[in-house]
C-alpha cells in the first residue's frame, strides 16, 4: 500500500525514540540530521575526563532503525505551504530538497551565550561531542604547560583554575567529574602540581540546581565545598576573554578553562520559522504536539512548547515525546484517534562527584542522595542507552576507570 512521506529532522532523543517505534508499513521514513550518530548526552561531562570513551555513548542513526533513508545534511528552509524542506550537505555545501506528507521537527537546541561578549569566541561548551574532545584536550593542555618548571607562578595558577558557568545539571556534573580527575591523577601524575588545581563554579541565581528540592540543592553545595570545589553563587558573568572572565560586580577572574554550560536558545532554522513561538523562540504546538495551524507538522523536544504548559528541557520530556509521536501517528494511520501528550515525571538525576549522586523523584516523594543513589544513577543511564552494544561498553568503560583509572595521554 502507498506510504506517507514522513521526514524526521534531527538525530536526538525525540527523532531516535520515534524512529525505533514508527510503524515502517505505514511510513516512508526519510531522517536529515547533521550528525550520523545519536549522542547520549547525559554520559558527556563524563566523557570530558575519561570516565566513558566517546564511541561508548553514540550510536549511528543508520544502525538504530533499518529499513529509513538518512541523509546527514542540516536542514536550511522550510516550504510549509509546498510540503517541501531545503536542506544542505555541510562539507560539500551541496543543496537539494525532500517533500513530506508529514514532518517531525526534532532539531533540539543551542547553548545560550545570551550575548554576553567573549562567550562564543573563548568559552568552551559541552553540548555536541566534539565539545567534549575540545575540553579533554584543553585540560590535559593546561596540566601539562602548568608543569612546565619556567611557568612563572602567576600563570601556573591561572592555567590550573578551571571555571564552569552554569549551575544546572551539565555544569555541575561537569565541575564533579573534573574534580575526580583531577583528584585521582594529579598528586600522581604531576606531583609538583598538587594543591595547585582550582576549580569554581560560577552562577547567577543563588543556589544550585533550581529544579531540585531544597534538600538536595544544599547537599549538592555542601559536597562541593568539602570537595574544595569553590561555589560563586549570585555571580553573573559579564564578558569572557582569553584566559579571563569578568563578573558584573568588576572582577575580573584568570582561568586556563571557562565552561559554558547556562542555558539553551532555539536553532537558525527554527528562528527564522514563520510559526508562532513563545519567548525562549521555541515552536508553539497543541497537546497532540503538532505546531499551530499546521496538523501535518509537529515539533518534540527541545524546540517545541505546549501551549500552556510548561515542561523541563530534558532527555526525559524529549524520549517520552518521540514515544508518544510513534504510537499516535502508528494509531492514526490504522484509522484510530489520536490523544493528548502526557508528561510522566520519573525524576531527575545528577552526579555530585567523590562517587555521590542525587535523586528527586516527585511522584514516590523520594529525595535520594550519596553512594546507593550514585549506584542507581548509573544503573538508570545504563538501562536508557540506545543499544546492547553500548550498555556493553559503557558498563566496561566504568570498570575499567575504577580499575586503572582515568587515561590523560594527549593525542
Amino acid at each position: 500500500m502507498d506510504r506517507k512521506r514522513l521526514v524526521i529532522l534531527g538525530g536526538g532523543f525525540a527523532a531516535v525514540s520515534l524512529l525505533r517505534k514508527i510503524d515502517l508499513a505505514y511510513f516512508d521514513v526519510t531522517v536529515v540530521s547533521k550528525r550520523n550518530h545519536f549522542l547520549f548526552t547525559p554520559l558527556l561531562p563524563g566523557s570530558t575526563v575519561g570516565t566513558v570513551e566517546f564511541r561508548s555513548i553514540i550510536e549511528p542513526i543508520r544502525r538504530v532503525r533499518r529499513g529509513v533513508r538518512f541523509v546527514q545534511a542540516s536542514a536550511k528552509r522550510l516550504d510549509h505551504m509546498a510540503r517541501r524542506v531545503y536542506c544542505r550537505e555541510d562539507d560539500s555545501g551541496a543543496a537539494f530538497e525532500i517533500e513530506y506528507d508529514e514532518l517531525v521537527i526534532a532539531v533540539g537546541s543551542l547553548t545560550n551565550t545570551f550575548g554576553i561578549p567573549g562567550v562564543a569566541e573563548h568559552a568552551l561548551f559541552l553540548k555536541e561531542l566534539t565539545d567534549a574532545r575540545k575540553l579533554r584536550e584543553r585540560i590535559i593542555t593546561c596540566l601539562e604547560r602548568a608543569s612546565v618548571p619556567q611557568t612563572p607562578d602567576d600563570e601556573r595558577r591561572r592555567l590550573l583554575h578551571f571555571a564552569v558557568i552554569g549551575g544546572g545539571p551539565t555544569g555541575v556534573e561537569f565541575a564533579a567529574e573534573l574534580h575526580d580527575l583531577l583528584v585521582e591523577n594529579v598528586s600522581k601524575a604531576y606531583p609538583e602540581l598538587a594543591g595547585q588545581v582550582k576549580i569554581t563554579l560560577f552562577e547567577a541565581m543563588s543556589s544550585l540546581l533550581g529544579a531540585f528540592d531544597e534538600s538536595l540543592r544544599e547537599y549538592a553545595a555542601r559536597s562541593f565545598r568539602r570537595q574544595g570545589i569553590e561555589l560563586r553563587l549570585q555571580s553573573p558573568v559579564a564578558e569572557v576573554g582569553p584566559g579571563w572572565l569578568r563578573l558584573k560586580s568588576g572582577e575580573e577572574v584568570p582561568a586556563g578553562t571557562v565552561v559554558w554550560s547556562s542555558g539553551v536558545q532555539a536553532t537558525p532554522f527554527v528562528a527564522q520559522l514563520p510559526f508562532e513561538k513563545d519567548p525562549a523562540g521555541r515552536l508553539i504546538v497543541d497537546p497532540f504536539l503538532r505546531v499551530k495551524s499546521n496538523p501535518d507538522i509537529y515539533a518534540p523536544g527541545d524546540n517545541g512548547a505546549i501551549e500552556g504548559h510548561s515542561l523541563p528541557l530534558t532527555a526525559q520530556v524529549a524520549m517520552q515525546q518521540g514515544k508518544y509521536l510513534a504510537k499516535v501517528m502508528n494509531a492514526c494511520a490504522r484509522g484510530k484517534e489520536p490523544w493528548a501528550f502526557k508528561f510522566n515525571n520519573l525524576g531527575m538525576l545528577a552526579y555530585v562527584g567523590d562517587n555521590r549522586a542525587l535523586a528527586d523523584i516527585p511522584k514516590a516523594k523520594l529525595r535520594w542522595r550519596g553512594f546507593l543513589t550514585y549506584l542507581f544513577w548509573r544503573s538508570a543511564y545504563l538501562t536508557r542507552l540506545v543499544s546492547f552494544k553500548n550498555k556493553v561498553l559503557v558498563l566496561f568503560d566504568w570498570i575499567k576507570t575504577s580499575i586503572f583509572g582515568r587515561d590523560l595521554s594527549r593525542f
